[in-house]
């Protein structure tokens, strides 16, 4: 029987590979209509997508890893693993973002006309498809699909200048409007690859996820009837998803074992309500010895 985490990931791993699919399918399309249009957007939207196409196959090949089974190698599993995916989506990104640039910048200093009727064409035809590949990824939540995700959103953004580029070339002899707006959407897409990277380097270097407040939590804890103090807390991610926390409580002298048992109980369900995942509960009282107990976190 399939969880519904399972089937999160299968969903996720759909995404993947039809955007994968549809890039590669796409890229060819652009380079033939690139250098029939003699468009610098089209052109180089189409060199870089091929890059992206190696950075989706890797994607969709990490997002599939990362499915596996916690094993003797991998006590937590391979869910981290999909962040391979989502920096290697990030840095090809980044390379193709300023590649555009570098492109967009030379036509602006040496404009050249273009097939403004065929631009015209490609660009309805890339919003439909891109467009109707980034609407199945409307509920992204892994960092790996978010990285997808914006490959789909820059070829959205890409092909809605060249049709609006187009149209006005159509009327206006304007040859600097292609690289300008190329220019313009590849700075929207280094500020939104920025954030991808950062939230991704978050959780490798395992800092608290942004969706969790350590301090709601400990008082949390605090105020449970049985729990003197609270000491020694970690939160980190697997994946931006999957959250884990270890925790040292110092428990009243009375507290039994049957009252303790029921304690970590209702503990487990608050903080699953907190979105924590896995948690980890070391129990102490006042006479036990703790290398933690009196240890502050560094300013």
């Amino acid at each position: 029987m399939k969880t519904k985490t399972d089937n999160t990931h299968h969903h996720t791993s759909a995404n993947i590979r039809l955007a994968f699919f549809l890039n590669l399918f796409f890229s060819a399309i652009e380079l033939v209509g690139g250098l029939l249009t003699n468009s610098v957007a089209i052109l180089s939207d189409a060199l870089h997508d091929f890059g992206d196409s190696f950075s989706l196959a890797l994607a969709w090949y990490f997002q599939k890893v990362s499915k596996r089974k916690r094993d003797a190698k991998y006590s937590y599993g391979y869910r981290r693993f999909s962040l391979l995916g989502a920096m290697i989506n990030s840095v090809v990104l980044l390379i193709g973002s300023f590649f555009v640039i570098s492109e967009s910048i030379q036509r602006l200093i040496s404009p050249q006309a273009a097939n403004a009727k065929g631009m015209l064409l490609l660009a309805i035809f890339g919003i439909l498809v891109n467009g109707w590949a980034m609407w199945r990824m409307r509920r992204s939540s892994s960092l790996n699909e978010r990285a997808v995700g914006l490959h789909l959103l820059e070829d959205v953004l890409g092909w809605a200048a060249v049709l609006i580029g187009s149209i006005v070339m159509i009327f206006v002899d304007v040859p600097i409007l292609d690289p300008l707006l190329s220019l313009l959407i590849a700075c929207y897409i280094l500020l939104n690859i920025y954030r991808n990277l950062r939230d991704t380097l978050r959780v490798v270097l395992q800092g608290t996820p942004s969706n969790v407040n350590m301090e709601a939590i400990e008082a949390c804890l605090q105020s449970m009837a049985g729990i003197k103090s609270v000491h020694d807390m970690h939160i980190w991610s697997m994946d931006g998803e999957y959250n884990i926390m270890s925790v040292h409580l110092v428990l009243d002298k009375n507290l039994d074992y049957k009252k303790w048992q029921e304690l970590k109980m209702q503990i487990k369900e608050k903080l699953k309500a907190q979105q924590i995942q896995h948690i980890t509960i070391e129990s102490e009282t006042d006479d036990d010895a703790c290398d933690y107990k009196t240890e502050e976190p560094q300013s």
